[in-house]
Parts: C-alpha cells; sequence; structure tokens
C-alpha cells in the first residue's frame, strides 16, 4: 500500500511541477518577451514567405484570465501583409521582393488581391522575381507577375486548367442501411446531391462548368497580361500540358530562366550590386508586416473599421476560423458607437452555414448601416449564408473569381433504421401526442416530420430571397429565377445584380471613405475575440497545448484521412436549418 501511495505522489507531484513549469515559461515570455522590432538593412530585399498566411484576417484575442496573453494584431493575415507590401513600395531600404520556393494556401480571389498589390509595387521600378523547385498552378498565379521567373531544370510547373471533384454516397448508402434524410429548396442545392443519386445531376455540372470557366478565364487574362501571351495559346499550353518539362515551360515563354537556385541568388546581387562571395540583406515579410502591425495600433487618425466574417457561420463566439454570432454582433455594435469610426467594410470569406445565426447577424447590418455606412468586400466565397449576411450592404464588391450566390436552404439528419433492422435491432417509441417524440434516426422518418421540416425549409428560403430583394433592389420572382441554390462566380454575379462592383478590400475602402469624405484615414481591424485561457486548457487537454490535436491526427491517420474525418466532424455539428455552399471547394 505504500509502495502504491508513494507512486501516486510522485506522479502527482511530476504533474505539478510540469503544470508549475508551464505556467512559468508563459509569464517569463509575457514579461520578457516584448514586441521587437526587426530593423530593415539598407539595400535589402522582401522575402515574400507565405506558406503560414492562409486568411485576410490574423485576429485579436483578448484574454480576460491571462491578460498578458492578449494579442492585438501581430500582422499575420493576408491583409497585414497587403499593407506590408504596398509600405515597402516607398521604403528605400527595400530594393525589390523575391518570391523563393513560396509554398501559397491562399485562396485564389487572395492570390488574385496580392497579385495586384504585386503589379502596383512594380511601379516604383523596383524588382519582383521568382524562384520555384515545383511551381503549383495558383503559384503561377501569383509568380507570373515577378519581372523574372526561375525554375529548377528538374522542377515542376503545373499548368492544366481548373477542375473539381465530388464523391457520390447513394450506393454506399443502399448497401449498409446508413443513410442522410434530405430536406431541401433550391434545385442547385447540391451540398445534399452526393446521397440522393450516385452520379452528378445535369444541373449541379451546368454550375460547376459555369464558375470554373469563369475563374479560369480570370486567371489567365491576368497572366496574359503579365507574360505577354495570347490567352488562346495559354489554353493551349493547358490542354496540352506543353509545360510539362522545365524546358517546355520556357520554350512557351511562362518562365524566363531554368536555373538552380544559386544563379537566382547571384542574379539578385548583381540588381543589388552585391559580390558573389558576400550575402545580400534579406528580411521575412512576415517580420515586416508585424512591425506595421504594431505601428498601426497607435495612430489617431478618423477611422474605418473592417469586420472580417472567415469561415462557417454558426452560434457562439466564434474565432479565425468560425463567424460567430457573438463576436460578430458585439463587433457591429462596437463599430457603430465608436464616434472614431466613421464607416465600416465588412470583408466576407464564408461558405455560410447557420440560417438563424446568418438572420441575426443580418439584422445587426440592417441596425448599423441606420447608423453608418456598410460596404462589403467578397474574398475567395461568399456563399448561401455568406452572401446572406452581405444582401443589405451599401455597397458589394467581389473579385471576378470569388464564389458568391447559392441561395437555398437544406436540413439534412442521419438515419440508421435499415442498418439497425439488418442486425436485429429494433426501436419501439411511447409518446404523448402523435409528434412528441420528433426526429428519431433508429425509425423511417414520419411523413409528418418531412412535412413539417419542408415547411421550416421553404420558409427560411423565402425570408432569404426576401432579404436579397430587398437588400438588391430586386422583386421577389427576379431574386428567385437566379436563387435555387445556385453557385456563381463574382463576374457572372455582377451581370445579374448580386454584386456592384468587381474589385478587392482597397476597392471597397476607397469607395466607403468617399461616402463619409475621408481623404485621409486608417483602419482598425475586428472582431476581437473573447477567450478564456482555462476553457482553452480544458478543451484541448494538456498534452495538445504541446502538440495540437491537428497534428496529432494527421500523424496518425495522413493528411487525406484527416481532412475525411474533419468533413464528417463539421457535418455532424452542423445544427437546425443551413444556408451553407454546395461543397468544399479547393482550386489547384
Amino acid at each position: 500500500m505504500n509502495f502504491l501511495k508513494n507512486v501516486l505522489a510522485t506522479v502527482i507531484g511530476l504533474f505539478v511541477f510540469c503544470l508549475v513549469f508551464f505556467f512559468g515559461i508563459i509569464l517569463l515570455g509575457a514579461i520578457f518577451g516584448g514586441e521587437e522590432t526587426v530593423a530593415v538593412q539598407e539595400n535589402s530585399v522582401l522575402e515574400l514567405n507565405l506558406e503560414k498566411v492562409t486568411q485576410d484576417y490574423g485576429g485579436k484575442f483578448n484574454y480576460e484570465d491571462m491578460p498578458f496573453l492578449n494579442e492585438k494584431g501581430e500582422g499575420k493575415g493576408l491583409t497585414d501583409v497587403l499593407r506590408a507590401i504596398e509600405n515597402a513600395k516607398t521604403d528605400e531600404n527595400i530594393k525589390g521582393i523575391s518570391i523563393l520556393n513560396n509554398q501559397l494556401n491562399l485562396g485564389v480571389a487572395q492570390t488574385k488581391a496580392l497579385r495586384d498589390q504585386l503589379e502596383d509595387f512594380k511601379k516604383s521600378g523596383k524588382f519582383v522575381l521568382s524562384y520555384g523547385n515545383v511551381i503549383s498552378q495558383k503559384e503561377y498565379y501569383l509568380n507570373s507577375v515577378a519581372n523574372t521567373v526561375y525554375l529548377n531544370p528538374v522542377g515542376d510547373l503545373d499548368f492544366k486548367g481548373l477542375s473539381s471533384q465530388i464523391m457520390y454516397f447513394k450506393d454506399f448508402e443502399d448497401k449498409t442501411g446508413l443513410k442522410m434524410e434530405v430536406i431541401r429548396h433550391g434545385k442547385y442545392k447540391s451540398a445534399v446531391e452526393p446521397f440522393l443519386t450516385n452520379k452528378m445531376s445535369p444541373e449541379n455540372r451546368e454550375q460547376i462548368t459555369a464558375f470554373l470557366n469563369s475563374i479560369w478565364n480570370s486567371v489567365v487574362t491576368d497572366i496574359s497580361k503579365s507574360r505577354n501571351i495570347p490567352v488562346d495559346k495559354l489554353n493551349t499550353i493547358a490542354s496540352d500540358l506543353l509545360a510539362r518539362t522545365p524546358e517546355m515551360a520556357k520554350e512557351n515563354k511562362l518562365v524566363d530562366v531554368v536555373a538552380y537556385e544559386d544563379v537566382y541568388h547571384n542574379d539578385i546581387k548583381k540588381r543589388l550590386k552585391v559580390n558573389e562571395d558576400e550575402d545580400y540583406n534579406k528580411i521575412d515579410i512576415m517580420d515586416y508586416s508585424k512591425d506595421l502591425a504594431v505601428m498601426a495600433e497607435i495612430s489617431t487618425k478618423d477611422k474605418i473599421a473592417v469586420i472580417y466574417a472567415q469561415g462557417e457561420i454558426g452560434s457562439g463566439e466564434g474565432d479565425l476560423n468560425t463567424v460567430g454570432e457573438g463576436s460578430m454582433r458585439r463587433s457591429l455594435k462596437e463599430a457603430r458607437e465608436d464616434d472614431g469610426i466613421k464607416a465600416i467594410v465588412l470583408r466576407i470569406d464564408s461558405p455560410g452555414g447557420s440560417a438563424l445565426t446568418s438572420d441575426l447577424i443580418w439584422r445587426e447590418i440592417e441596425i448599423t448601416k441606420k447608423v453608418k455606412p456598410i460596404v462589403v468586400s467578397m474574398g475567395n466565397l461568399a456563399a448561401s449564408g455568406g452572401y446572406y449576411i452581405a444582401c443589405n450592404a451599401n455597397k458589394i464588391f467581389a473579385e471576378a473569381s470569388t464564389i458568391t450566390g447559392s441561395i437555398g436552404v437544406f436540413g439534412m439528419l442521419p438515419n440508421m433504421s435499415e442498418i439497425t433492422n439488418k442486425y436485429g435491432i429494433n426501436t419501439e417509441i411511447v409518446e404523448t401526442h402523435k409528434n412528441a417524440a420528433g426526429y428519431n434516426p433508429f425509425v423511417p422518418i414520419d411523413a409528418d416530420f418531412r412535412n413539417f421540416t419542408q415547411e421550416g425549409v421553404e420558409t427560411i428560403y423565402k425570408t432569404f430571397v426576401n432579404r436579397v430583394a430587398k437588400g438588391r433592389k430586386m422583386t421577389f420572382d427576379q431574386v428567385d429565377a437566379i436563387a435555387q441554390g445556385r453557385v456563381w462566380s463574382g463576374s457572372d454575379a455582377l451581370k445579374l445584380g448580386l454584386v456592384d462592383k468587381i474589385g478587392g478590400m482597397d476597392d471597397a475602402l476607397a469607395y466607403a471613405s468617399s461616402l463619409v469624405k475621408l481623404d485621409d484615414y486608417d483602419t482598425v481591424s475586428y472582431p476581437e475575440f473573447e477567450k478564456s485561457f482555462f476553457e482553452d486548457l480544458e478543451n484541448s487537454g494538456f498534452v495538445s497545448l504541446l502538440k495540437s490535436r491537428e497534428t496529432l491526427l494527421k500523424e496518425q491517420i495522413g493528411e487525406e484521412n484527416y481532412e475525411l474525418v474533419n468533413q464528417i466532424k463539421k457535418m455532424n455539428a452542423r445544427k437546425g436549418m443551413q444556408v451553407i455552399m454546395p461543397y468544399e471547394l479547393k482550386i489547384n
């Protein structure tokens, strides 16, 4: 017994020691870490390393229980990167930008914004050079803006056009008895199509083909201007895979130099007039961006608030990957009550989600725009619920490649009655009233329940369409004709009246400033997420503070399987009616 007591005491002692040590490290880091600034040396090159940049907004976090952990914007988002490139244009210490083996995790519309900023940077007369060992299609879209594009002699450049694939589960459902009960409105609301059929419907194929072609046309038009290659020629290169080797890529003028990386660096040294046996000065874009973000916090100018809605829409506080009711409504309220903020830009990058939360955010926008103008800037996508919260803005800007629309509603419920019956499990229900039990996944769906749910879907759809009709000054029938859950590209949405202008964040800010007659202003970013360190600790577990659950899962089951598990988790977490984009789309 004493032995067990001693073992237990030792284990507890070790745990307490680790906990105290952990908190001690955090405290010391908070006390002595401070804000470090990186001095930009003369004759420097800005290195565009964007591997860790995935979102427009890097986030602000307020830990009430651990204030020293608060983050007030550290230049981690794409918006900060764009601001840094703009500043580098007039920074006499920065002579050029290097895009070196850049691994890009941004969407097409975000890449377009970055590309446009680099085009503007080149107007200063400073250089932009790019080098890649392996260049994906999206990375090439960015790299093609460079004055000179380098490719490794044994490297690879991907240029073949766009595609999208969807898995269908109907046959699997029939074989296993695991089914999804679907209630929807919108013939194009194809988020649920894989559970209803074993092949793609003509309507779904039509919409995917349309927006992929629209996005591709936008991409090759930009590449054509930068590389001075006709669009028809670029399409031939893509169709016939005429850039499949470095030599072919150079022959077809997609790249300028086929060489190893040391040649690339020597060419930069020549531009900087640095000897080949010496190093040249470099500064990472994230360090440069962080310094600018810290300085921006102390500005006293009039401001325009930029409120970021990125991720799936759901209840609760929300975070960097979720548009939460709590943080969004609080941000809109704070912005409209702050006399120093004159206008609001709502930056949306969301496939939608909860219909209820979308409507609550819509209502907060209605209240806010009576006090201050709200201009929407759409990023990669503002679809379904993402469009719901955009439709009543004073003006809507979208990129040509933005995915938007998807005005439709669906509900989806798992049903396991067939598989349980197959294995001899029978479920019996006792109720005081005929609809008291509601939905039960272990019995066939009740006709009354299906009818009532369909009624709810129709009500939400009509509300959605009416919201759009009012915001866009259209009739119900006009909206209904282009709704039905159909997804549109930004350029097509402009023709249909769903958006007002093709343009990026800068265009939205410029328009917002013109509405309130501001010539000189700064921006302030929202939301500031309310966090609790101890809740995070409880939810994630002590071990995952050292190594995230995401990392552990990916290591155990692989990247592809992790994505599948994550999609199932998301589907199970969705409660109530959904106004969400038909599918998760990754374009390479």
